[in-house]
């Protein structure tokens, strides 16, 4: 369908003719003063309407899909891939400008959106978790046999392509310097490439019942992120479960966060296997880590902030009308 429409590929996807219909039906019904619209590709289910549309946009789809024909597509298959990643770039781009408002995550996010409508009305609200639920199991400390975690739902691009590096040009660094330590990958929609690279040092864990255990479990999470985009939610969980984190730039961009302080930031191999090492050996570095993320996160990325910060744009944008 993608190949014969004007629509891209994400758009295609989530079509619902249904929904518009719905969606008409209750606008015409009630009397409502705002619509709150999550991503940019559930708005062409909103019909012609004078209701103030405002717009949240968890990352910026076009630079996700554009870094993955860049980096990961095959060869054969990069032209057709551009064609959709110039689709995705102009629709994004033009439900933007529909919107009376967007919101972004982060300082990062919107000054990448500038770049491409450089006068979108913006504001941020960044993401939150439940903190008081993630903080609430104590860790667990196994320095017998270190386990470095990685977590993430593999529908996402950038998650395949974490892990592909994580298992290729990280691991057996680590593994050859502390040979007692697990890999230990927890996810959702974990594919079968990935779930191949289970071994007797390499754990593939499809949906965990509760993702806080694989938080206590572990002696840190590792995240070797390179593709663009969004809030990487499984860093401030960590974070909020007292687990140390080591991440990328790209990984650790919008958080905040201060290299050596709440998290340990590198992007090359040898850097993030160095960092590694490290936080497995010296507990002392692990502790601290562990306590300054941990509040980071009490003081920056609760759900009671966002709200707060989500209400006051709500009335702002009803009151502009």
């Amino acid at each position: 369908m993608t190949g014969f429409s004007l629509y891209p590929f994400l758009v295609i996807r989530n079509l619902a003719g249904d929904q518009k219909k719905a969606i008409e039906k209750e606008l015409d019904q009630d009397d409502y003063d705002l619509i709150h619209a999550e991503t940019f590709y559930v708005m062409p289910h909103i019909p012609k309407t004078r209701v103030p549309i405002l717009l949240v946009e968890q990352t910026i789809e076009y630079l996700v899909y554009k870094h993955y024909v860049e980096e990961q597509a095959p060869l054969l298959s990069k032209l057709p891939f551009w064609i959709d990643v110039m689709k995705l770039k102009y629709w994004e781009t033009h439900f933007w400008k529909k919107a009376k408002k967007v919101v972004a995550m982060s300082q990062s996010d919107k000054q990448e959106m500038k770049k491409l409508v450089p006068n979108l009305k913006i504001d941020i609200v960044p993401n939150g978790i439940d903190y008081e639920y993630f903080c609430g199991k104590p860790k667990i400390k196994n320095l017998k046999s270190p386990k470095v975690l990685y977590v993430g739902n593999f529908k996402w691009l950038q998650n395949i392509e974490a892990v592909q590096i994580l298992i290729s040009d990280i691991w057996p660094k680590i593994k050859s310097q502390i040979p007692k330590a697990k890999l230990w990958i927890v996810g959702m929609n974990i594919t079968p490439k990935i779930q191949k690279f289970a071994s007797s040092d390499i754990e593939i864990t499809q949906a965990v019942p509760d993702i806080r255990d694989a938080y206590r479990e572990a002696s840190l999470l590792l995240a070797p992120i390179k593709g663009p985009g969004g809030t990487r939610l499984k860093i401030l969980e960590a974070m909020a479960s007292g687990l140390p984190v080591i991440t990328t730039k790209v990984g650790a961009e919008g958080l905040g966060v201060v290299n050596g302080q709440e998290a340990l930031i590198a992007d090359t191999p040898e850097d993030l296997v160095s960092m590694a090492v490290r936080i497995i050996k010296d507990a002392k570095l692990s502790d601290s880590l562990s306590e300054l993320g941990r509040q980071f996160v009490k003081r920056n990325y609760i759900w009671e902030k966002s709200a707060n910060i989500l209400d006051k744009i709500y009335t702002k944008v009803v009151n502009e009308e």
